[in-house]
């Protein structure tokens, strides 16, 4: 008997509809991409406005021979073109070291900051908990990302008292109502998008990021089946896509 088979139907959540700004927090250039660009591409196609603030700039990234002085700007530019793919323009990197990466109090406030400037209904980063099914979604920088956006979500931005030296930039508190996490282990999934009418812009934005996914050949064939599991997993008719997210009320 497949896992498949096994697998109990996914419980769901409750996601609002009164959502106009969305805040993508990742670790890494290409990040969103892997983990929801066909997410993102339903969402600017519905006229909701997304953000992304990228920690690092991916300069530890590659597999050919870039000088290591160019891959942080090589990065950022193949962001900023996928980001254009799905319709973001605000592109906002923090510069922290690629690899080593950790939620300290300088990273949580500068993701508040971002929050607190853009003021979004929800926010979209990665799980701080580990995937041992699919450990590649549980790189150290993923999860530290997560576990500080998650803090900055609840309860820096909101609290006009931490880190007062956004207030002093004129950076007034925000309350984020919604969390949702990409990569987070199966039995925390409980909603899933169908990306099947947005998969072709998915896999246009993962073209723009060449220094990843040039020595590549199969990421189509890839998206395709780990997206087609998702969305039979949850039920969706035969043939359809989806990308999968825990989605957390913080009230």
């Amino acid at each position: 008997m497949s896992d498949l088979a096994v697998q109990p139907v996914p419980r769901r959540a409750t996601v609002r509809d009164d959502v106009e700004r969305v805040l993508v927090v990742t670790a890494h250039p290409d990040d969103v991409d892997f983990g929801a660009a066909g997410t993102v591409a339903t969402w600017t196609a519905a006229g909701i406005e997304v953000a992304y603030c990228i920690c690092t700039s991916g300069d530890a990234g590659g597999f050919d021979d870039t000088p290591r002085e160019r891959m942080a700007p090589l990065r950022e530019a193949e962001q900023v073109a996928a980001a254009a793919v799905l319709g973001v323009s605000d592109v906002r990197f923090l510069g922290y070291p690629d690899g080593r990466l950790v939620p300290s109090i300088e990273l949580r406030r500068d993701i508040s900051r971002e929050i607190r400037r853009f003021r979004p209904q929800r926010v979209l980063t990665q799980s701080p908990e580990i995937f041992w099914r699919r450990l590649g979604a549980s790189h150290p920088d993923h999860r530290a990302a997560g576990e500080a956006a998650l803090a900055a979500v609840y309860p820096d931005a909101r609290n006009p008292f931490a880190h007062p030296e956004l207030l002093a930039e004129g950076m007034q508190a925000w309350t984020v109502p919604e969390l949702w996490m990409m990569g987070a282990p199966e039995e925390r999934q409980d909603h899933a998008v169908d990306i099947t009418a947005t998969v072709e812009r998915k896999l246009a934005a993962l073209g723009e990021h060449v220094s990843q996914t040039a020595h590549r050949s199969d990421i189509g064939d890839w998206v395709r089946a780990l997206s087609g599991g998702v969305a039979r997993r949850f039920g969706l008719p035969a043939g359809h896509l989806a990308e999968a997210f825990q989605v957390v009320a913080i009230e």
